[in-house]
This record gives C-alpha cells, sequence and structure tokens, in this order.
C-alpha cells in the first residue's frame, strides 16, 4: 500500500546504519548535510515478495545515470530490493549480494545494472577507487549501505529507507520509505502508485 510520507521529520540517515542526515539544496533538492529529509510516501510491505514487487515497479521509473540507494538494518530486505528492480530491468542472470566482490554489473537488459555493496566500504575515497563514475551515465547504478558514502556521484538521487515496522519485528513485514533528493525525482515518482497498482501492490 503506497500511503503518504509522514508531516513530521524522519529520523536520519540509515535505520540501525550508517547515513547522514540531509537538507533542502539548491532548486529545492534535498542534499545529504543538515536536517532530516522526509520520505515523499511510504510503502507497506507485508511480504519478501511485495519487496521484490516494489523493486519491479521502481525500475519502471529508471533511467539511465540514476542512482538508487538501499538503507536499513541487516535483514532489511536491501538484497530482495535490488533483485526485484533487476527482474523490472530484465537483466541477465540472479542478482545476489556482491557484498565480497563488492560491485556486481548486470547486462541484457533495458539498461545495465551496477549492484554495490558497500557495507565493507570505510570511506569515500575507497569508493573512488571502485570508479562507478565510469559507468554510471550508461546505467542503473543500485547501491546497499551507501548513504554518505555515494551521495556525490550525482546531483540526484533515489533513496529507499527499509525498515521492519514496530510490533512486527519477527514478520516479513517492511516499510520501505520513499526519499528524492535532487531536481527531478519527486515529478517522476508521481506515476509510482499506478505503476504499483498494475503490479497488484496494494
Amino acid at each position: 500500500m503506497l500511503i503518504p510520507g509522514p508531516s513530521g521529520p524522519t529520523p536520519p540517515g540509515e535505520p540501525g546504519g550508517r547515513g547522514s542526515p540531509g537538507r533542502a539544496g539548491p532548486g529545492g533538492g534535498p542534499v545529504r548535510t543538515g536536517a532530516a529529509v522526509r520520505p515523499a510516501a511510504v510503502v507497506r510491505l507485508p511480504a519478501v515478495a511485495d519487496t521484490r514487487v516494489l523493486g519491479q515497479a521502481l525500475a519502471g521509473l529508471l533511467r539511465a545515470g540514476d542512482l538508487v540507494l538501499l538503507t536499513g538494518p541487516l535483514g532489511a530486505g536491501k538484497t530482495v530490493l535490488a533483485q526485484g528492480i533487476g527482474l523490472g530491468l530484465r537483466v541477465a542472470g540472479p542478482v545476489t549480494s556482491p557484498t565480497f566482490v563488492i560491485a556486481r554489473v548486470h547486462r541484457g537488459g533495458r539498461l545495465p545494472m551496477v549492484h554495490v555493496d558497500a557495507y565493507r566500504l570505510g570511506s569515500v575515497a575507497e569508493v573512488d577507487d571502485l570508479d562507478l563514475d565510469a559507468a554510471l551515465a550508461e546505467s542503473v547504478t543500485v547501491v546497499e549501505w551507501g548513504a554518505g558514502l555515494v551521495d556525490q556521484l550525482t546531483d540526484a538521487h533515489l533513496e529507499i529507507r527499509l525498515s521492519r515496522p514496530a510490533g512486527d519485528e519477527d514478520t516479513d513485514s517492511r516499510l520501505a520509505e520513499i526519499v528524492p533528493a535532487g531536481v527531478g525525482w519527486a515529478g517522476r515518482l508521481a506515476g509510482l502508485s499506478e505503476l504499483l497498482d498494475r503490479l497488484d501492490l496494494q
């Protein structure tokens, strides 16, 4: 279910993990250096399959050059969401966590998908060593644990904050806060509700 984002501030950075808060930047787009950024919407995900479906829906909005940050604690569903994005882009091969290889490129679909796990990266300099910007313009780049580390790669990005709802910690239920940063994303998200309805995520 797609519900409006809360009217109050949300906790900065990654729930239970790394991350930096954000503030409104030039042109009204938030950047990650000040007060907390509110989500544009929150999606309730009752089951693991729904997290994957959300990824498929988001893939329909993605363009070459897009950067998507997946944040949340361990086990929140970041890789499952990345799998859904891969399905939506129709990339070849399974999408699995690239924890040990750090970055993996999936091709063969509507757009290449660069899937990054930044959990083991401790600095922006280590991110620079991956040369992610070399493939950025022609690909969709999806980064787990990337908040505060890869934000500088683009002027705008989309962050999906995954968490377990209070009281449902022992179930597969998740909340996904959708946080656009920078110019352009807010308008593109206007079509997300229709996409979710089409994919039966009610």
